[in-house]
């Protein structure tokens, strides 16, 4: 069965054996993660000549996703690798510590943490399980009382209630890790942290000098985990090609409560601005240990898809889990039952809509004319995979075909939701393309004599943004 919603993975231990990664491409991933905040440069690139060489053999588009690691806003190590804090104790953040912690203090790895509270503060570590009060601010010393204890182990990371903290979201690790992720020229680059459109600017900035010697520009997904994010969400969206709702460091900060609404109103406004988005963050958490989800975990990527997520996403569950494959083929399964509901409303999507442009005007005509027509498929002919993308803002049960003569674009559309890319040779002749077209899908069993299809393509022929053609065929 067809499925619209797209799968990323994280490439971790548990998935990076080549047998483990076919098998994990073969049940549905589009999109293959690699964590930079683990592992060297030359681990990145061999993990991505792996993804690469794996997604050749299995015949699939399979686009590569590098997440930078963001501003390392944690407290150091301990002496015996963790403490456990007791509700009511004191406990000492302390900026200028370099010996190891204890049950008393701890070092930070943030070294500006002094400066970005005051007492009253609420300091929430280990993903909000541990909560510290600041009481008061000596030098480098953050003095603080447990209010929530716990285990407290090394390098756990630090958020403050509400935001506030300036660290860039653009480290000199970052900036060298853009390199190499340019070396291998990632389709996704996903910048950690970003709290307004100018860290993204930068990001993008970093990226196309990276990528020139290759005439590579990677797409830019801004990870929203900061609250300082939310007020800027339309600008970063302005600055950025899509989105990741990265619900852990966001939900310690706004809030676990206030995240299925941000959501929603996330990929809503992405959605409306032609951008991509992403639901991550502990989808299917349990799973990391248990053969099958929960079915709270269930219901949460099934939400996901009926927001309108391009994709949902696996961290832990197919990095270091004991089952990545299983977890793959269950969020597959459940991704195609919850598209099996969702509301088709092209009419009511298009009443008040205006199109500037004739690229996407011809885009929108082909959705209505197929859907209407009851088309079994749209063919979009395109170079940047523009047109592709316009189309699949829109929930259609017509399969769309993105058709490109380059692997770049083929690799990208990877990503979009209802997108199937296929790569087909370059033609300067539009009948010739059209006729190609096709064959390409005839030949791949998805049309069939008697068939319509809506189709469209630029004339002349080859150039980005050219799209002023939609035709309907049948098939002879």
């Amino acid at each position: 069965m067809f499925r619209a919603t797209k799968i990323v993975a994280t490439l971790g231990p548990a998935s990076s054996d080549p047998a483990v990664l076919e098998r994990l491409l073969r049940a549905g991933v589009d999109v293959v993660r690699l964590n930079f905040s683990h592992g060297t440069a030359q681990d990145h690139r061999d993990r991505a000549a792996l993804v690469r060489e794996t997604a050749q053999r299995v015949g699939k588009p399979v686009a590569l996703m590098a997440d930078l690691q963001g501003p390392k806003i944690r407290v150091g190590k301990f002496v015996d690798g963790r403490v456990t804090l007791a509700a009511g104790a004191a406990f000492v953040l302390d900026a200028a510590r370099e010996t190891p912690g204890d049950i008393d203090a701890v070092g930070l790895d943030y070294k500006e943490l002094p400066r970005d509270v005051k007492p009253g503060d609420k300091l929430l570590l280990n993903d909000g399980l541990i909560e510290l009060a600041v009481q008061a601010v000596r030098g480098e010393q953050v003095h603080t009382v447990v209010r929530l204890g716990g285990v407290l182990s090394n390098n756990k990371g630090i958020n403050k209630q509400g935001g506030g903290l300036t660290a860039p979201a653009l480290t000199a690790k970052d900036m060298e890790d853009i390199k190499t992720a340019m070396s291998f020229q990632c389709e996704y680059l996903a910048v950690s942290f970003p709290k307004s459109a100018t860290d993204m600017e930068m990001a993008r900035q970093l990226a196309n000098v990276a990528g020139e010697a290759h005439k590579h520009k990677p797409a830019l997904i801004a990870k929203i985990e900061r609250s300082g994010a939310i007020p800027q969400l339309e600008a970063i969206l302005r600055a950025s090609d899509g989105i990741m709702v990265a619900r852990g460091d966001l939900a310690v900060e706004v809030g676990a409560a206030a995240v299925p609404a941000l959501q929603k109103k996330m990929i809503r406004m992405a959605r409306a601005m032609d951008k991509i988005t992403i639901t991550a963050t502990q989808m299917m958490e349990s799973m990391v240990h248990n053969p099958v989800p929960t079915r709270a975990e269930v219901s949460d990527v099934a939400n996901a898809v009926l927001d309108g997520s391009d994709a949902v996403m696996l961290s832990a569950e197919s990095a270091a889990g004991q089952y990545p494959v299983e977890t793959v083929e269950q969020m597959a399964l459940i991704v195609q039952e919850a598209e099996r509901a969702e509301d088709v409303q092209l009419d009511a999507d298009f009443t008040g809509k205006q199109f500037g442009r004739i690229d996407q005007s011809i885009a929108m005509g082909a959705l209505f004319t197929a859907h209407h027509l009851g088309c079994k498929a749209i063919i979009a002919l395109t170079e940047s995979g523009s047109t592709a993308l316009w189309m699949s803002r829109y929930n259609i049960r017509v399969p769309i075909f993105g058709v490109t003569s380059s692997t770049q674009s083929e690799r990208r559309m990877a990503l979009y939701r209802n997108v199937r890319p296929m790569l087909m040779a370059s033609h300067s002749d539009r009948d010739e393309a059209l006729a190609d077209a096709e064959r390409l899908l005839v030949d791949r069993g998805v049309l069939m004599p008697g068939d319509t299809y809506a189709i469209t393509c630029g004339e002349p022929m080859g150039y980005p943004g050219g799209t002023n053609m939609l035709k309907v065929c049948r098939v002879g």
